[in-house]
């Protein structure tokens, strides 16, 4: 069985996280994670105080493992999310979307493991400095947003950097990943697409097979002109967006405000025209529906094969 640092700093099972999915990651699919084993986490998103203190109410009546929040520190109601966390007790946070620094002497004091999502070395050891307890580094094949670096790159990068323990993140999604993941030197993972087609992850259908159905090169990157690059699946939306961030004629307000409300009308709701189908390049290794116990199993069963066989390349 694969165990590590992570899990004994945790209390989990097996060193894998759920992603912090906006308008996916909810208190369903986290407690399954985490009754499984994983690190289930909720998405905070733009939830003003009074949802995320009910999201995280549900998910304790469905678990008692550990569990995360993650906090997008793009937020407008960022500063009421960081004290519901404070006063719910949630033991861990996960951050995306920017530098979390300024908010985690509050959080760190009130007990708060924060472990940032990172896409560079400066800002890991930034984030380390102030006292992160690990950090995410999400190369650029994850879906949502993203930063320029691989995850072949990016984690063997910060191994190097930092001290404390690394969850590599971006492109995973099978027992080979999690195996390459450690041997780059990272302590655990953080799977978001695989999760997507879980039985107890509730997006629409039609998100579903949109996953199942991907090939290698069915994602796109959009959002660079406006400094955030957001990977999806293509479709008639992220094409339209794609082409339009060429055109000088539209500016960059006009661009956000094509993009606003897409991630929910394509999970609430599957419109195959304007939603944007989020996900990472790793969707064209998913080719069925599982329980999460059933996920969370495989893979790493087939990542502990995966290092066994190690031996056989050394003579």
């Amino acid at each position: 069985m694969i165990n590590s640092l992570l899990c004994q700093q945790l209390d989990i099972k097996f060193p894998i996280f759920q992603g912090g999915m906006a308008w996916i990651a909810n208190a369903g699919l986290a407690s399954a994670v985490s009754n499984a084993g994983g690190l289930g986490i909720i998405a905070a998103m733009n939830y003003r105080a009074i949802q995320l203190a009910e999201e995280i109410k549900s998910l304790r009546r469905l678990t008692d493992k550990p569990f995360a929040v993650n906090i997008m520190l793009m937020s407008p109601y960022i500063e009421e999310i960081i004290q519901v966390v404070i006063e719910e007790k949630v033991p861990i946070v996960t951050t995306g979307g920017g530098n979390p620094t300024q908010y985690m002497k509050q959080l760190v004091e009130n007990g708060v493991k924060v472990i940032p999502v990172v896409p560079s070395t400066a800002l890991a050891k930034m984030v380390e400095r102030s006292g992160a307890a690990a950090v995410i580094a999400e190369g650029g094949e994850a879906g949502g947003h993203v930063g320029e670096l691989t995850t072949m790159c990016l984690v063997p990068l910060i191994c190097d950097t930092v001290s404390i323990p690394v969850i590599a993140a971006g492109g995973i999604a099978d027992g080979r990943g999690i195996a390459a993941a450690f041997m780059l030197g990272a302590e655990g993972v953080q799977l978001g697409t695989r999760f997507l087609t879980a039985h107890e992850c509730e997006i629409h259908s039609n998100y579903k097979n949109r996953v199942l159905k991907a090939k290698d090169i069915d994602t796109i990157v959009t959002g660079k002109r406006l400094g955030h690059p957001i990977r999806s699946l293509k479709s008639p939306f992220t094409r339209d967006l794609f082409k339009k961030e060429y055109d000088s004629t539209i500016s960059n307000e006009e661009l956000e405000k094509l993009g606003e409300g897409a991630l929910r009308l394509a999970v609430i709701e599957g419109s195959a025209e304007k939603g944007c189908f989020m996900a990472g390049q790793s969707a064209a290794l998913i080719k069925k529906e599982q329980s999460v116990q059933e996920i969370i199993q495989e893979i790493f069963e087939e990542a502990e094969k995966c290092l066994r066989r190690a031996n056989e390349w050394i003579k």
